[in-house]
């Protein structure tokens, strides 16, 4: 076995905070200490000791780790560098010997900070969560941790506290700055009713929340133990490098011998010898190794700080290369907050008849265009044998008479049929109510547009990506909605089938995310090549099945997104090409005794800090015009 990876563990998730701490760096300054004081004294025994000194303080970063590997039947790069410095002694090279560990060691350490950096960054989300939580009980307030909160237990969150564990509000109104964990800068007007979590800084009056989570399974704690794992998931990219890296290491260590042993018959087998070592050194896959999975961390912690959960190297990488967004429509591009602007009668038939008879088929139903409904209707009586027909509507049975609650086509509107159509053309949404196969009458629905949609879509364009409108409604208030937000491209009256089957349709040969609720359009989004949920904060099913999660609803935070996954992309290729061309370079100059040890240590530790330094580049997030 190998093990190509030559840097910290992936385990190490806490890490040291600071430059300073990082043991590797420690030792580093150390050797280049020892080093420059025994070049300074000379070639005398004490500057000979000195030298000798920095090249074991160097090693002590990889040797033990080489030998504990090796002992296991693994190999890998820290046994490369072993072997070098080791053969570099053996032949009296100090100088060269305490430079590769002095430059080895550096470049170590600086993967191990850079890793735990944006690790620390993530983790540091928890730090959201106060320290105490007031909590009511028995009548009084009392301070507990919020690891001792209890489901049921009523929080009091004074203005400027923040919840220690998601909850529901049961007394107050305020507004919620959730800025820290969705990315959103505008607060959030709630009141009783309305979800708090955890993290959330109440900016308004004193509310009472009752908690629904234990502060371990909160949707903060949830947020970053998902990230956590998702960084150790390998993309594509990843996974090529390690095909790359893991048969590599075994062949240098051959390439090695052969060059030895090669040499000796046609030379000085010293020479050869010599020259054996530093191929090791030059072919050395380290830096290889550690491209794509620092980018991975750096970009995905990056990503989750902003609000979006993005699922590993995998999901990134074909982030960075979609081609196509489909969107639905209802809670995506609108505001997922419907209202009955319209209800038209049939003759002989009331308003409140019409709504009421609706209502009782929508009482126990949680769809969005329900709770309008029941909203605008004065009495609700729940209808019994309720059964909803998936993609038309819903029929059941109130006092005897059969109910059905739909869409045009599947109820035809007869007499109404002039105003439905005038209706959905404004951009309602239409259903058609009918009491024993008469016709009661319309209700219009309608949700407004998000107000960033149409600069969400200019953005994705120039982004050179294709926008395309997808979902359940009628083709006149889909177009209209779609005309408003500047989408050409509309598909309606879809069934979460259709979806599916249009998402492999449109894909074409480009590749497309779809973006929805992560629940109904669950098929549509395993289509796709990456499932987007929108608005998923607090939504178990969305933040499994998708693999992304918005956390947040301002959509203005999905092109920053894709812009931000191929500026990644980007540097995972940057640094895989940087690899490979240094190793290609390197290995015949050492081969043929061009470069000595000295020079190819310090070429591929310094190539090796450019990729560390050019994989924290991701972690930026760029601004979208």
């Amino acid at each position: 076995m190998s093990d190509a990876c030559c840097g910290p563990q992936p385990a190490d998730t806490a890490g040291p905070a600071r430059l300073w701490q990082v043991r590797e760096l420690q030792l580093a300054a150390l050797a280049a200490a020892l080093f420059a004081a025994g070049w300074l004294i000379g070639e005398d025994p004490a500057g000979t000791g000195l030298t000798l000194a920095a090249a074991v303080a160097g090693a002590a970063t990889f040797v033990p780790g080489a030998v504990r590997n090796l002992l296991r039947g693994r190999i890998g790069v820290g046994t490369l560098m072993t072997i070098a410095a080791i053969g570099a002694v053996a032949l009296g090279q100090l100088t060269e010997a305490a430079l590769l560990g002095v430059l080895f060691s550096l470049a170590e350490g600086l993967e191990h900070y850079a890793v735990a950096r944006t690790r620390h960054g993530l983790r540091a989300l928890l730090d959201l969560v106060p320290p105490t939580a007031s909590v009511l009980r028995a009548g009084a307030e009392v301070q507990v941790p919020p690891e001792e909160l209890g489901l049921g237990d009523r929080m009091l969150l004074r203005p400027g506290a923040r919840a220690a564990t998601d909850g529901v509000i049961r007394a107050g109104h305020t507004s919620l700055d959730l800025s820290a964990i969705t990315g959103e800068s505008v607060p959030v007007e709630a009141g009783h009713g309305e979800v708090v979590p955890a993290g959330a800084i109440n900016g308004g009056g004193a509310i009472e929340v009752e908690v629904t989570a234990l502060a371990a399974d909160s949707s903060l704690a949830r947020i970053v133990h998902i990230v956590e794992q998702a960084q150790e998931r390998k993309g594509s990219g990843q996974r090529l490098a390690d095909r790359i890296a893991r048969p590599l290491v075994p062949a240098i260590m051959i390439l090695a011998v052969l060059i030895a042993g090669l040499g000796a018959l046609l030379g000085d087998p010293l020479l050869w010898l010599e020259r054996a070592l530093v191929v090791l050194v030059a072919a050395s896959p380290c830096a290889l190794a550690i491209a794509i999975p620092l980018t991975v961390v750096a970009a995905v912690g990056a990503a989750s700080r902003q609000g979006a959960l993005v699922k590993g190297g995998a999901a990134l990488e074909e982030l960075g290369r979609i081609g196509v967004v489909a969107l639905d429509k209802t809670g995506t591009l609108t505001r997922n907050s419907p209202r009955v602007v319209d209800v038209r009668s049939a003759d002989g038939v009331t308003r409140d008849q019409v709504l009421t008879a609706a209502a009782a088929l929508e009482a126990r139903s949680e769809h969005p265009l329900a709770r309008a409904i029941l909203a605008a209707a004065n009495t609700v009586l729940a209808a019994t044998d309720v059964t909803a027909v998936p993609g038309h509507g819903l029929h059941g049975v109130l006092d005897g008479a059969v109910l059905r609650l739909g869409k045009p086509g599947w109820i035809t509107p007869g007499p109404l049929h002039t105003e439905v159509e005038r209706l959905q053309e404004a951009g309602a949404t239409v259903v058609l109510i009918e009491c024993d196969n008469e016709l009661l009458g319309a209700i219009a629905v309608r949700d407004e547009l998000r107000a960033e949609a149409p600069e969400v879509v200019a953005q994705l364009g120039k982004l050179g990506i294709g926008v395309a409108m997808l979902t359940g409604d009628n083709a006149r208030t889909a177009t209209a909605l779609a005309t408003e937000a500047g989408i050409s491209t509309v598909h309606a009256d879809l069934r979460p089938e259709d979806k599916a089957a249009l998402v492999t349709r449109l894909r074409g040969s480009r590749r497309i995310a779809m973006v929805g609720d992560g629940v109904n359009d669950a098929p549509a989004l395993a289509t796709a090549e990456v499932g987007i949920a929108m608005g998923a904060m607090g939504a178990d099913v969305a933040i499994e099945t998708a693999d992304v999660a918005l956390m947040g609803e301002d959509l203005r935070h999905l092109p920053q997104l894709l812009s931000h996954a191929r500026r990644a992309r980007r540097v995972m290729l940057q640094n895989v090409g940087l690899s490979l061309a240094i190793i290609g370079v390197l290995i015949p100059l050492a081969a043929f005794g061009v470069l000595g040890l000295a020079t190819v240590v310090f070429v591929h530790e310094l190539a090796e800090v450019l990729v560390i330094l050019n994989a924290i580049r991701a972690a930026r997030l760029p601004a979208v015009a």
